[in-house]
């Protein structure tokens, strides 16, 4: 099975409102892993969001919480784990013990398997002790996997955007944030080259979708949880709904 489209631009400008699996399908399987992710599609989401951070030896793995202690059967810091540790544990069992043994997936794992059957939004974490050289293993993994066309960066940190901006002039890029971005963002978000927004869905009404327009933005939106209110973004006319149950949306949409 390949994407529906042949390139997250494409998608964005279709002018459908797409179905993003939060961490994969993590409302049924364990979050930011393969098993995760193949669910999201077979539910027929559009694309998956994940998170990536930086192991001590240096690759590309997809976890959430900077310490694997909520989503692991082990304990500490992500950056402080090299992958053979990592990739030791357990990260489906915590889940259901119909996961048990499932392993957390490399960046480089995920697009060997789904490179060319989905569209990605890649978040990058900031603030722990990888920080800073994520960027770098990001870029080198899209490039080997040639699927820069497919993929939208995103993140809370506009640092890390630049940073991105500058390793990939081309690939799209998102800004992450809630209502309150932190002030000492202000200043690199307004040097940042970039074409989307990634707001809080509750921020998100016509207002929101006018100012975005006229600013050329595309609209990706997170995290809902009901179909209501799914489909009064599509409505407004957001560019992509990121859900944790993406089979709810698909199925509110198709009604």
């Amino acid at each position: 099975m390949s994407a529906r489209f042949a390139s997250i631009h494409d998608a964005m400008a279709s002018g459908e409102t797409l179905v993003m699996g939060h961490r994969g399908a993590m409302a049924s399987a364990p979050m930011n892993t393969m098993a995760a992710f193949e669910l999201a599609l077979e539910q027929g989401a559009d694309g998956i969001e994940l998170d990536v951070q930086r192991s001590s030896d240096g690759h590309a793995v997809i976890l959430h919480d900077f310490s694997v202690d909520a989503t692991t059967d082990g304990s500490g810091a992500v950056a402080d784990k090299s992958l053979p540790e990592l990739q030791d544990l357990d990260a489906g069992g915590w889940f259901s013990s119909d996961y048990t043994g499932e392993r957390i997936p490399t960046l480089e794992q995920v697009f060997a398997s789904l490179g060319d059957r989905t569209l990605f939004n890649i978040e990058i974490k900031s603030g722990g002790a990888g920080s800073g050289l994520v960027e770098e293993q990001v870029a080198a993994c899209i490039r080997r996997f040639s699927v820069a066309n497919r993929v939208v960066i995103s993140s809370f940190d506009p640092y890390v955007l630049l940073n991105i901006r500058l390793l990939m002039p081309k690939i799209m890029i998102g800004f992450l944030y809630d209502p309150k971005p932190p002030s000492k963002y202000l200043i690199p978000l307004k040097k940042l080259s970039h074409e989307a927004r990634h707001p809080r869905h509750d921020m998100v009404d016509e207002a929101y979708m006018c100012w975005a327009r006229e600013n050329d933005y595309y609209v990706n939106t997170w995290t809902v949880k009901d179909a209501e209110r799914a489909l009064e973004l599509r409505e407004l006319g957001v560019n992509a709904i990121i859900a944790d149950d993406p089979e709810m949306l698909v199925d509110a949409f198709s009604s």
